[in-house]
C-alpha cells in the first residue's frame, strides 16, 4: 500500500515516519514531484486537514492522509490555535511564535494548554479523520534542543520535561501526533 503524507514539514515527516508499518509506503511531496505550497485557508484544524488531503488527491490522484496542529492555550481563549504556524506572521517562524505566546502569557498563572492533531486520510474514495490531544502547561522559559515549532515551551501532563527535552520515541508514545497516527495505523491495519 502506498500513502502519501501531505505535508512539506520535514519535522513531521521524521515523526511520522517511524510510527507507520512497513507493509506502507509513506511519499512524501517531494515523491510525488508536489511543490507547490498546499492551502491552509480553513477556519478550524479540521478543516485545514481535510481540505490539504483533499488537494493531494484531486490534483495527483493519490490516496493520502494530511494533518493540521494547534496548540491552544486556555487563557488565551483557544489561541494561537488553527493559526499556531503563523501565530507572529506569515513567515513561520517558531522562534518568533514561542517568543509571542511567552510575551502574551507574560504576568498569567494559568499556564494550561493543549496540543490538538487532526489527520484527514482519504483512501478508496472516503474520508476518515482521527484527533489526537496531549494536555499539558507552557513553560516560563525554552527547554530542551529536541523537537520543533513550541517543544522548548510545552510541558506534557505528567512529565517535568518539554518536548524539546524528550526523546522521539517518548514524544511520539504521548504526543498529539503520536495518538493521531496511532488511530490512523490501526484504521488501515483493519
Amino acid at each position: 500500500m502506498e500513502l502519501v503524507f501531505a505535508t512539506n514539514n520535514l519535522n513531521k515527516l521524521k515523526e511520522v515516519q517511524v510510527l507507520i508499518p512497513n507493509h506502507i509506503k509513506l511519499l512524501s511531496l517531494k515523491d510525488i514531484n508536489c511543490n507547490e505550497d498546499i492551502p491552509e485557508t480553513q477556519d478550524t484544524i479540521e478543516g485545514n486537514a481535510i481540505q490539504k488531503a483533499e488537494y493531494i488527491k484531486n490534483n495527483y490522484g493519490y490516496d493520502c492522509f494530511a494533518d493540521d496542529t494547534g496548540l491552544e492555550v486556555q487563557a488565551l481563549g483557544g489561541k494561537p490555535g488553527v493559526y499556531s504556524a503563523r501565530y507572529a506572521g506569515p513567515e513561520r517562524n517558531s522562534e518568533d511564535n514561542m517568543n509571542k505566546l511567552l510575551s502574551d502569557l507574560d504576568g498569567k498563572n494559568n499556564r494550561q494548554a493543549q496540543f490538538k492533531t487532526v489527520i484527514a486520510l482519504l483512501i478508496n474514495g472516503e474520508l476518515h479523520t482521527f484527533t489526537g490531544i496531549c494536555k499539558g502547561e507552557i513553560t516560563r522559559e525554552k527547554l530542551g534542543k529536541k523537537g520543533f515549532g513550541y517543544d522548548p515551551i510545552f510541558k506534557p501532563e505528567g512529565y517535568t520535561k518539554t518536548f524539546a527535552e524528550l526523546d522521539l520515541d517518548t514524544k511520539n508514545s504521548i504526543s498529539h501526533r503520536g495518538k493521531a497516527v496511532s488511530q490512523l495505523v490501526n484504521f488501515l491495519n483493519i
